[in-house]
């Protein structure tokens, strides 16, 4: 019995547990942004309606996973924006093993902020952007990144 109990609770910590992320306002996410920190930090804005979004997701789950300690990723859901339930975010974080951080974006009216994140941005999605606060160099990229785009976009960075 105490096996089985051993074995339940072990699961029960590796297998189904996901992340509740932390919903933000702006002024946080320009904390965020403006960081002093050694990693380079690569923060993408998605939303779960967003198909090119969801497609680009596991390529930062990859990068991730693969554990760089000069890498800092940040997903954030645009997902507020029209539905004020986050509970379809939580959803679809676990149903995909999402193990990055998420935080959940709650801003209405995308236009009156949008430059306040990026002046090159003109509010589509999915948007990335890449700090690296130690040599001041930032990257914004308004499409869907392609496998390998990612490193390249690091290497530049560095």
């Amino acid at each position: 019995m105490k096996i089985f109990i051993l074995f339940f609770a072990f699961l029960n910590t590796t297998v189904g547990v996901s992340q509740k992320p932390q919903t933000i306002k702006l002024h946080d996410l320009q904390k965020i942004i403006n960081a002093k920190t050694e990693k380079i930090q690569i923060i993408n804005f998605w939303a779960t309606w967003c198909g090119p979004c969801v497609k680009e997701l596991p390529l930062f789950e990859e990068l991730n996973a693969a554990a760089r300690n000069n890498i800092q990723v940040t997903l954030v859901s645009l997902d507020l924006d029209l539905d004020p339930d986050p509970e379809k975010v939580y959803k679809f974080i676990a149903r995909k093993n999402i193990r990055s951080q998420v935080l959940l974006l709650d801003e209405a009216d995308p236009n009156s902020w949008i430059d306040k994140v990026d002046k090159a941005w003109n509010g589509s999605l999915p948007a990335t952007i890449f700090i690296n606060q130690k040599t001041g160099e930032r990257k914004f990229i308004g499409k869907e990144l392609q496998e390998g785009e990612l490193e390249k976009y690091i290497e530049e960075m560095q």
